[in-house]
């Protein structure tokens, strides 16, 4: 079986996606147009019913998972938080309890949305890849089924978005996409390459979990810690093999950003759009803003993979440094 589904397979999926939400805007803003001198896109996957990409992410492999299992006792996953909320709302569409693992200390106002999506937190681990660790113990344990961050089911499900933004903005030169376990590039390259777009994909990785881009770069898995205290959709220690030959393969580049480059595209981000956003989603434009000197006037587009950020965190975002 291909790693990259196919067209057909990703647009079968839609009609599981779109029973969870309407599809989600593409918007050009004038100010960024001005500020990166070029035709910018911003794909907002931060106005899904759980603020992230991540409501696509699970209804797939739960439907195919119900359709292939003589029932399922439970749906368990480990998450920073939208992977979560994806995986509760996947778990109320098919009547299943899930049970949601967190490293301690995660997001509180992401813990409770998962909770208010009817999910079970367990928190345990220093990071995500322990949480993940101690999640998939528990599977065995408990006779739970495992949702990965990462599956071509996933990827399936995640295309539905590009499919939206292709459909709509035709003739982009490039887009940057965050890499957190490889979902939403993986995706990407899969709609790109189905209808035979020249659109280059370029993958953004927090230099503070530079695991994806160390091992890209190695070509080979290399695990890397996480020091990243603002982008903890993109906090992955250890890459998983398939959306890493992916990315590989399809990539055009990555670019590395720092959490204080973050910072101030998540500030970019509301006094040029007044979009609330998390660090992941705001590491593209942050990519964009250290290459903008390439653009002359291309058609750029940036995937806003989600908005869900502390409240105080973002205050104090706002607040660090001088005007933009």
């Amino acid at each position: 079986m291909d790693l990259l589904p196919s067209l057909d397979e990703i647009r079968a999926s839609q009609t599981l996606v779109y029973s969870l939400l309407q599809p989600t805007p593409q918007i050009s803003w004038p100010l960024l147009n001005a500020r990166l001198g070029a035709e910018v896109w911003v794909k907002h996957e931060n106005h899904t019913p759980v603020g992230a990409f991540k409501a696509r992410t699970a209804i797939v492999y739960v439907a195919d998972l119900a359709r292939r299992a003589n029932g399922i006792r439970g749906l368990i996953t480990a998450t920073r938080g939208n992977h979560g909320q994806g995986v509760a709302v996947a778990g109320q569409r098919f009547q299943v309890p899930v049970t949601i693992v967190v490293p301690i200390g995660n997001s509180v106002e992401k813990n409770a949305a998962m909770r208010a999506q009817g999910a079970k937190l367990v928190e345990f681990g220093k990071d995500f890849q322990e949480a993940r660790e101690h999640a998939a113990g528990l599977a065995r344990d408990e006779d739970l089924a495992f949702v990965p961050p990462y599956h071509r089911d996933i990827v399936k499900s995640v295309a539905s978005y590009w499919v939206e933004l292709f459909s709509a903005v035709p003739d982009l030169d490039v887009v940057y996409v965050p890499i957190g376990m490889g979902s939403g590039i993986s995706a990407g390259c899969a709609v790109r390459n189905a209808m035979g777009l020249r659109t280059k994909i370029v993958g953004v990785v927090a230099a503070g979990a530079p695991a994806y881009a160390l091992s890209v770069e190695a070509g080979r898995k290399i695990e890397a810690p996480v020091t990243t205290t603002i982008a903890d959709g993109m906090a992955c220690r250890l890459p998983d093999d398939e959306p890493l030959e992916i990315i590989r393969q399809n990539a055009d580049h990555l670019v590395v950003v720092d959490d204080q480059e973050i910072r101030q595209a998540m500030k970019i981000y509301f006094t040029h759009t007044h979009n609330v956003v998390e660090g992941a989603g705001a590491a593209p434009l942050a990519a964009a803003l250290k290459e903008k000197a390439s653009f002359g006037g291309k058609r750029v587009a940036l995937i806003l993979t989600g908005g869900n950020v502390d409240h105080e965190v973002f205050a104090q975002v706002l607040l660090d440094g001088a005007r933009q």
